[in-house]
């Protein structure tokens, strides 16, 4: 009886996400809970790190842009 409840509230949730022009979407996302996820986001971290130092009109964009806020320290 109480799964009926249930099932019927989530049919009528998906129903008016329907009628309010939504759809359902499943994405896939990375398991955080995998050996080596940390270490993984670590390394690539780094390599996006490095190539940002790497940038110099990237860089100098930062620097203008920090510029703009009052206050801003480096």
């Amino acid at each position: 009886m109480v799964n009926t409840n249930i099932n019927a509230q989530a049919q009528r949730r998906t129903n008016a996400l329907r009628r309010a022009v939504l759809r359902r979407v499943q994405i896939w996302v990375p398991d955080t809970r995998c050996p080596g996820f940390a270490e993984e986001c670590r390394r690539q971290s780094g390599l996006a790190a490095q190539a940002d130092r790497a940038d110099e009109d990237l860089l100098r964009f930062m620097d203008e842009s920090l510029a703009e806020f009052s206050g801003w320290n480096k």
